[in-house]
């Protein structure tokens, strides 16, 4: 018998103006299991189901494999994730239209060559190739904005400082007008989207990112029509900017990503003005350690970092390490910790993680929701040890 909020297979497979096979397909390859098999072997679809089967038509149209779709999804009940995540693909439609406008000029510009030289520009021709195979950028790039987005999400929701950590980062920048300023590792710009109105008009920033797609997705948000803003892609090991370019350089939770942190400090402190700031926040060995002992319990194998972040640059060893450029940096804790109530943001954070939690959650993943469900239905809570050390040349 059929229950309330629940959809047969045919009736889902009309919701979603897909075939039935489609349907039975996705469940056979694991993308899209039915929330309800009654003994009978009938199969039952909810509205949460509905959500995730749309996403994975966008990613399916989009052109990414059934294998990418599997790792890329997760079904999630809670509002503010599945907003998260149209905005996330949002994002990633808009990627893929500045690809193909680059796929139609290359094709258009080859096909004037031949018409009006008979040549053919081969550097062209494998320009083109290159455009054409750029899905695995794309995938990564979201991948990468999911993983930000849960992490910030989880702090946003739960956090007990309610001034936040980015508008509490720029009051440390003690911004004035006419500064100089260049952030390393911007990511999606969010330090700065969150306090435009408070940027004075007399004022230069350059938002630097390895990844260009971050620069992007940062551009977007800001708008290319502030003139306050420069996009630029480098690796912040060698910074194409002139000696003493900047009076304030930003490195928010991004020294502990460098593979050589020195050679990272040395160029900001070439392109620091004498008595310029450098602002640079670190994680301590106590933060969200609650996490790794949750999934730890779970089970003992996973392991959420390959790398603890606050050994290669930390609370503890951040003052050693920078001594060499900034002999007087000092520390200044962000007093916060989170109390989180609901399972599905707290699972989100955890399967965002570096590590190898996706090999040993995803094939349990009711086991471990359930098991979450328990360890947040009173309030879990998780510390915070987290700051900047603020430095001057």
């Amino acid at each position: 018998m059929k229950k309330d909020g629940y959809y047969s297979s045919g009736e889902f497979a009309r919701m979603a103006h897909v075939t039935l096979r489609t349907v039975r397909y996705y469940d056979k390859q694991d993308i899209l299991k039915p929330s309800l098999v009654t003994e009978s072997g009938a199969r039952f679809y909810t509205d949460e189901d509905f959500a995730r089967l749309q996403q994975i038509l966008l990613l399916k149209y989009l052109g990414f494999s059934l294998d990418d779709i599997r790792e890329m999804t997760i079904g999630d009940s809670d509002y503010h994730f599945m907003l998260n995540s149209l905005n996330i693909q949002l994002r990633l439609v808009r990627d893929r239209i500045e690809q193909m406008q680059l796929v139609e000029k290359a094709i258009q510009d080859t096909a004037q060559m031949i018409k009006e030289q008979h040549t053919i520009d081969w550097s062209q021709m494998l320009n083109l190739i290159h455009l054409t195979g750029m899905e695995k950028s794309l995938k990564n790039q979201y991948q990468n904005a999911t993983n930000i987005s849960s992490r910030i999400n989880l702090h946003s929701l739960y956090s007990q400082n309610k001034q936040g950590w980015f508008p509490w980062i720029f009051e440390q920048c003690r911004i004035s007008p006419g500064l100089r300023i260049l952030e390393l590792g911007c990511g999606d710009g969010t330090l700065w989207t969150d306090n435009l109105s408070l940027l004075p008009e007399d004022i230069s920033i350059t938002l630097s990112d390895i990844s260009s797609g971050m620069l992007r997705d940062a551009r977007r948000a800001i708008g290319s029509s502030d003139t306050r803003f420069a996009f630029r892609a480098f690796d912040c090991r060698k910074i194409p900017c002139k000696d003493e370019s900047f009076d304030l350089v930003i490195a928010n939770h991004v020294l502990f990503y460098c593979d050589d942190i020195p050679s990272v400090l040395k160029e900001v402190r070439r392109v620091l003005a004498p008595g310029g700031r450098f602002l640079c926040s670190a994680y301590g060995k106590a933060h969200m350690q609650e996490v790794s002992q949750l999934v730890q319990d779970f089970d003992e194998r996973i392991v959420l970092s390959a790398d603890r972040l606050y050994e290669r640059f930390g609370r503890e060893n951040g003052q050693s390490i920078l001594a060499p450029f900034f002999p007087k940096a000092q520390w200044l804790s962000y007093e916060d910790c989170l109390l989180v109530q609901d399972a599905e943001p707290l699972i989100s954070y955890v399967l965002s993680c570096h590590g190898n939690q996706n090999q040993y959650i995803l094939d349990r993943y009711k086991e471990f929701r359930a098991y979450t469900a328990r360890k947040t239905a009173k309030g879990f809570r998780i510390t915070k040890d987290a700051g900047v050390f603020l430095c001057e040349k």
